[in-house]
């Protein structure tokens, strides 16, 4: 069973409780891509598993380090014996070209400044619960999640790639997502947070989707 942590668009963080019950009671394996949430959920950051204390539970994890980790590259971890069938087996591997020095470096060092200061992942989580409850307030539709990735849901493909437009006009960049990357009726516009955001760029975002919001209709 292969099964996305919490989904990037949406930002919901997926029942792993539920699914390690299915898997047992189908003698089935869980692989888990942590793209999403390495760094973000789980205690110190360790992901999904770790946010619901099954990391026993657990017989694969796949990531990368092209989000938290901001380099290069990802990497996949379970039992030898598995680890050595996917280095034989797996195209997606055997084609690639290994790691620059440089990208392994980077990664490292943003591994290690995660491990230091635990702090930024409380700042992330805080950053982003001021969003989605502001966002709340202010009338959009908001996902509910507890997780760094915001959406706003518009529905219609044409108004999101209008409100984008003049989000990016005033200088705030966010990702469109119509269909088919959501289901039909759900276009959004996905935000998402980092640590080293401050209450002023936060604020500001806040005033500009407000204006927009308005300008357009969507919110009173």
């Amino acid at each position: 069973m292969h099964l996305t942590v919490f989904f990037s668009t949406t930002g919901e963080i997926v029942n792993l409780p539920e699914l390690v019950r299915l898997c047992k009671q189908y003698n089935a394996r869980i692989l888990i891509d942590d793209a999403h949430s390495t760094g973000v959920i789980g205690v110190g950051g360790r992901g999904t598993a770790s946010e619901f204390g099954l990391v026993n539970e657990v017989d694969m994890v796949m990531g990368t380090f092209s989000k938290t980790f901001a380099s290069l590259g990802g990497f996949v971890g379970g039992e030898k014996n598995v680890i050595n069938y996917l280095k034989h087996h797996s195209p997606a591997l055997i084609f690639s070209a290994s790691p620059t020095p440089a990208s392994v470096a980077a990664a490292d060092a943003a591994l290690e400044i995660l491990k230091s200061e635990p702090e930024r992942i409380v700042n992330l989580i805080a950053n982003a619960s001021k969003m989605r409850n502001a966002f709340k307030e202010m009338g959009f539709n908001v996902i509910e999640s507890r997780t760094a990735i915001v959406p706003v849901v518009l529905g219609d493909d044409l108004l999101v790639f209008k409100f984008w437009r003049k989000l990016f006009d005033a200088g705030i960049f966010v990702n469109a997502f119509i269909s088919p990357g959501v289901p039909a009726n759900m276009a959004m516009l996905r935000t998402s947070f980092m640590a080293t955001h401050e209450d002023k760029h936060l604020d500001r975002i806040l005033e500009v989707f407000g204006d927009i919001g308005k300008e357009m209709g969507i919110i009173n």
